[in-house]
């Protein structure tokens, strides 16, 4: 993009309506340019076995593509963007079956559920205070989530920041994954976005092309770059309030990523201690084209409270 259209988009998106949090149909709707781009769902509907959470979904491009998925028919307990993780002292905050030592998946009464306390929306900020309850209602975790949308001066993208922060008020705990029980490489759980699956699916990481790179990889960035419909369109992943964790990374069987909180080993939150993880998707109505693009969208997204 050339100076002049840069200046261009500044000088409009600064007459632009700001980004807006309102309450639309019992959720939270987001408005960019005065249009809705995402939608903030609570757990209410949700089956037990879905590891009920509020999510975000649907997530869109400016120019009004889908870029986020629900209960798909491959895994039905994905949804949207949700911050799951698969075990929380043996609770399941991810939904579906799990994987149980020398058993293999498996589906079991063990699902938890993410209690909304407090929710409140300041433009375009969203903030949310959560009770993580287990299967028998005992408390486990307490949550503060922020979620910050904002429109970047390029015209055609915009930035999504989801960030939460995870106590330990009540006890020490153990957060696992699939791996730390004993599937091989299923390090997943964290904050997750899940993706449609599109014909085409492009990978781009600091580490080169293809799932393979990107997947278990510390790149500070992940694009994942499709086509809908013959439009390009493209999601750029990173982490921009903690140490970069390893991502988990699907672009074949399906499409979707996020940082592992517990890839290989169990992680604890001691008792009276704090975990922040955090989760920035810039969407895009073009594809990532490369290291530089990645850096220049990057640089123009930064900012918030945690940076």
């Amino acid at each position: 993009m050339s100076n002049t259209q840069a200046t261009d988009a500044q000088t409009r998106d600064a007459a632009a309506p700001a980004p807006l949090w309102s309450l639309e149909l019992g959720g939270h709707c987001l408005s960019l340019l005065g249009r809705p781009v995402a939608e903030y769902r609570t757990a209410a509907g949700m089956a037990p076995q879905d590891s009920p959470r509020p999510f975000l979904h649907p997530v869109g491009t400016l120019g009004g593509r889908l870029m986020s998925e629900t209960a798909p028919a491959d895994h039905r307990h994905h949804f949207g963007v949700s911050l799951a993780v698969p075990d929380v002292d043996g609770t399941s905050y991810w939904g579906g079956s799990t994987f149980v030592r020398d058993h293999g998946s498996t589906l079991l009464a063990n699902h938890g559920k993410q209690e909304g306390l407090s929710l409140a929306a300041v433009g375009g900020v969203l903030t949310e205070e959560l009770l993580w309850r287990n299967e028998r209602g005992g408390r486990q975790l307490t949550e503060s989530r922020t979620i910050d949308a904002r429109l970047l001066p390029c015209g055609d993208a915009w930035a999504l920041t989801w960030t939460s922060v995870l106590r330990a008020t009540e006890r020490t705990v153990s957060l696992g994954s699939p791996a730390t029980n004993g599937r091989l490489g299923a390090g997943y759980g964290g904050i997750f976005w899940r993706l449609p699956t599109r014909e085409q699916n492009h990978i781009l990481s600091i580490d080169g092309a293809g799932e393979d790179r990107a997947h278990q990889s510390q790149s500070p960035w992940i694009a994942i770059n499709q086509n809908d419909a013959g439009q390009r369109i493209g999601l750029l992943l990173s982490q921009p309030a903690t140490t970069i964790r390893p991502w988990f990374l699907r672009a074949t069987e399906y499409v979707g990523g996020g940082p592992m909180l517990a890839p290989n080993e169990r992680l604890v939150i001691e008792y009276g201690g704090a975990l922040t993880t955090s989760l920035r998707g810039i969407v895009l109505d073009r594809w990532v084209e490369d290291e530089s693009d990645a850096a220049a969208l990057l640089a123009l997204a930064k900012g918030g409270a945690h940076e």
